[in-house]
């Protein structure tokens, strides 16, 4: 009787696993079906142009321990309005996380200097009609 009890039981057994492993294949494939059937959404950031100019960091002499300067070119035949911010790596606690960069007109062919960075402070530029641009300071 115990012999026909323990058989009854691994069939149970083996019965619940392959029901398990169906659930949970079908569970799987089903956000894959969702998001195949759900149309891909781009920011409206990606369809925007790439702003034209271009940024190199230099590295510069200084006693307030902020020893980067942005170097941005800009290399459109336009003139481009400019802003944005510094997101700060470094942060007391007194301090505000971001520094805002005003509006700049940059002039073709002109360079905006950008001084006081940090080594792995992000600067986000951004000006209408383009996507933002995120450079890192190394």
């Amino acid at each position: 009787m115990s012999n026909s009890h323990s058989s009854r039981t691994s069939n149970r057994s083996r019965m619940l696993l392959a029901l398990a492993c169906a659930l949970g294949l079908t569970l799987m494939s089903v956000p894959a079906a969702i998001a195949a059937e759900a149309p891909a959404k781009q920011p409206a950031a990606d369809k925007a142009p790439a702003l034209p100019v271009s940024a190199t960091f230099e590295k510069v002499a200084s006693t307030e321990g902020t020893p980067f300067v942005l170097k941005l070119k800009n290399d459109s035949h336009d003139t481009l309005k400019i802003s944005g911010k510094v997101l700060l790596s470094v942060v007391h606690h007194a301090m505000d996380k971001a520094r805002v960069l005003p509006e700049h007109t940059l002039e073709a062919g002109k360079v905006w200097s950008i001084p006081g960075l940090s080594a792995e402070d992000k600067v986000i530029l951004n000006a209408t009609g383009f996507a933002p641009l995120e450079l890192v300071v190394h």
